[in-house]
């Protein structure tokens, strides 16, 4: 009912209205004349901390006002308007337009995702430093999972790419925001493509010491083999001169 009443006040038309009832599975982005909608969907952590899952937001922008849906909490955007929040009451926040805020939404949701990013990139070295102690067997499965949460983020970002350029061309078209959206637009695109690679580059490590890993169980393995031989070897000599004792 406030997704119904919040469409009526900002004249949301009946197509908009109904993506934004109920979640969309895949990226999206539509639009008329008087607003743009873009459904994305967010790499956030899971409760525990640990693994990623998908968040969807839905933002719909006029001229001269923004309407975001979700479907949980987002804790970066929640952050930024107890943020705003704040600076309201102390009197520091300055005029906000409308494609400023749009561009600070996205800057606090891509910061959020490198942090995201930077948190399983510490957990990569913990783990190299495990592997070099000599707990490669036990690394493998969790060099898996770290690299299982790489490729998500990676996956989340990239499926964004065609919905968000479509979304940002479209208000770019309708000139809501005059001549300097186009700086803004193109930051937006960049803070995401930086953070896609940051993303591509942990993950290239983190095949790596995938392939590190399994050289050194392997060498462990081969070693715990030679070993077994050469007791093995130790054992048939000691049973043929206990043997040979016996005859004597």
């Amino acid at each position: 009912e406030e997704i119904r009443q919040i469409a009526r006040e900002f004249s949301i038309n009946e197509r908009l209205e109904a993506e934004m009832l109920s979640p969309t599975p895949a990226p999206l982005a539509a639009g008329d004349e008087q607003m743009a909608l873009v459904v994305l969907h967010f790499p956030a952590h899971e409760r525990d901390g640990e693994g990623a899952k998908s968040q969807e937001i839905d933002f719909v922008v006029g001229s001269h006002f923004i309407v975001t849906v979700r479907y949980e909490v987002i804790v970066p955007l929640h952050h930024l308007e107890k943020m705003l929040e704040v600076q309201k009451l102390v009197g520091e926040q300055e005029a906000l337009t409308t494609d400023i805020l749009l561009e600070i939404l996205f800057s606090h949701l891509y910061t959020a995702v490198r942090n995201h990013t930077d948190h399983s990139a510490e957990n990569l070295v913990r783990v190299e430093r495990d592997m070099f102690d000599g707990h490669e067997r036990r690394t493998v499965r969790e060099i898996s999972s770290v690299n299982r949460e790489f490729l998500h983020l990676e996956m989340a970002l990239a499926n964004q790419e065609e919905s968000l350029e479509y979304f940002l061309k479209a208000l770019a078209e309708r000139n809501f925001f005059g001549p300097s959206f186009s700086g803004r637009s193109a930051r937006i695109l960049a803070e995401r493509m930086q953070v896609g690679r940051l993303i591509q580059t942990h993950r290239a490590i983190a095949t790596e010491l995938r392939e590190t890993n399994l050289a050194l169980l392997e060498a462990r393995q081969n070693q715990i083999m030679k070993m077994l031989a050469v007791l093995t070897v130790i054992a048939e000599l000691l049973i043929v001169t206990f043997s040979a004792l016996l005859v004597f």
